[in-house]
């Protein structure tokens, strides 16, 4: 590697340029992408409750199939940005093609599983016979697009790692008006259509899906400049024998990735029904609560993100001084942003808790939690940018698999059912053990990124 004296930060404008680009076209990609969801819940809830609770059942199935999408995505820009500093574009399609096909061939699992026992996989989430019915008519339909989501979500993160990123925004607002449009027609029956309540949804959900995916095609095959990615036979990229280090490459990155990615995700559910067996005013201002935090999430994980593509560049080309000067960089910017967010969680909650109507015992768990929440974005802001963005888009995927493994099942699981069931402690405490792992982690996090030992040319 080359190495150049630089100062503790950064001082190159474009590093600058290019990191909030990034960072601002993810995160109104990740903001729209989270409305099309909301918008879901909002249009569903005012049609039936047993309607949304089976949406929201199935979409703890899309839950998982999301976080899979998300962790090979992940795996390919850890990779490719790395490449993409060597400006070498043949290695990236071939990536891509072996991504291509984890991605289909894990999209196929799922779509088998849930056609051939439906019943059994909601029934992991509720014993109630309606909302099973209502979920049952929903995945019929929704199933199909788990495997569209997580082939325009590798084609995306693929245009990401090459820095190519305005794309991805307009899928999102594209799919955001699509599905609004014909959720609002075919769940309540407007403009003479048929009433479809939840199976309404479902085709929305699922036409959004196939404009994305057609989208990102067409861009990728006629437009892209950068990578050309069907200049070349794909089957042949997949399955030719030559390329079985190709394979070896990619899964020996993406592996750690997806164990880490499932690890939290099979938490977050668990979690969920700890928080539920509390009182009912304590779930709504849950609720309430954890709407705010995650719009402002998605800002953190645009950081994450775009991160993950600097840093990834940096040691593809090789310059070892920039990279620590660059990671150090972020760093600061990520805690910085994390402050403001943080401030702007806390000063805003009371207008925000004015739209909701609440007893008034839920109002003031709901404006605790959101203090505590306060305080909890400062910490992820600075752990999860750093180890996620930073440390694991340079290479080390394995620092990430180990301490989620260790945070969240060694310490925040058995924290929160004793706090909750054993100790009995109020809920705030409840939800303070919940998310402790957020500011924590922060420690082996800065002391990982200090020692550089993070670095890993994976190219």
């Amino acid at each position: 590697m080359k190495t150049a004296r630089t100062t503790f930060f950064t001082r190159d404008k474009n590093f600058y340029k290019t990191f909030f680009r990034l960072m601002l076209v993810v995160a109104l990609q990740n903001l729209v992408a989270y409305s099309v969801n909301m918008l879901d819940n909002i249009m569903l809830g005012s049609y039936s409750q047993d309607a949304l609770s089976g949406a929201a059942t199935v979409n703890q199935i899309f839950f998982i199939v999301n976080q899979l999408a998300l962790s090979i995505g992940n795996a390919l820009v850890a990779i490719c940005s790395q490449y993409w500093g060597k400006q070498e574009t043949e290695e990236i399609r071939k990536l891509t093609g072996a991504a291509l096909a984890l991605s289909i061939l894990i999209a196929a699992v799922v779509v088998t599983a849930c056609t051939c026992m439906p019943e059994r996989l909601l029934g992991i989430f509720t014993m109630s016979p309606e909302i099973i019915a209502e979920g049952k008519a929903y995945l019929g339909l929704l199933k199909w697009t788990f495997l569209l989501f997580m082939i325009s979500n590798l084609l995306i993160a693929m245009l990401r790692s090459v820095e190519v990123v305005k794309i991805s925004f307009v899928i999102s607002v594209v799919s955001l008006i699509t599905n609004g449009c014909i959720n609002y027609t075919l769940i309540f029956g407007h403009f003479g259509f048929p009433e479809m309540g939840i199976k309404g949804a479902a085709v929305g959900t699922l036409t959004a899906r196939m404009l994305e995916l057609l989208i990102i095609v067409v861009y990728v095959w006629k437009i892209d400049m950068k990578v050309r990615l069907f200049d070349v036979n794909l089957i042949r990229i997949i399955f030719a024998p030559e390329n079985r280090k190709i394979w070896r490459a990619f899964l020996k990155v993406a592996f750690p990735i997806m164990c880490s990615g499932m690890i939290w995700a099979i938490s977050v559910p668990m979690q969920t029904a700890i928080l539920g067996h509390l009182s009912a005013d304590a779930i709504a201002a849950n609720s309430v609560s954890s709407t705010f935090f995650q719009y402002l999430k998605v800002i953190v994980i645009a950081i994450s993100s775009a991160s993950a593509v600097v840093i990834g560049k940096d040691i593809g080309e090789g310059d070892i001084e920039r990279v620590k000067s660059d990671g150090r960089t972020l760093s600061v910017i990520d805690l910085l942003i994390g402050v403001v967010l943080a401030s702007l969680l806390f000063v805003l909650r009371g207008p925000l808790l004015s739209m909701y109507k609440l007893t008034d015992t839920a109002a003031v768990l709901a404006d605790h939690f959101i203090m505590i929440m306060s305080i909890v974005m400062v910490g992820m802001s600075y752990q999860m940018p750093v180890s996620v963005g930073v440390i694991q888009g340079g290479g080390d995927t394995k620092f990430s698999m180990y301490m989620n493994l260790i945070s969240t099942w060694g310490i925040v699981m058995p924290l929160s059912f004793l706090a909750a069931f054993v100790w009995k402690l109020p809920v705030e405490l409840v939800v303070i053990a919940v998310q402790s792992d957020q500011l924590f982690k922060g420690i082996p996090v800065f002391l990982r990124f200090r020692s550089y030992k993070w670095i890993h040319k994976l190219t």
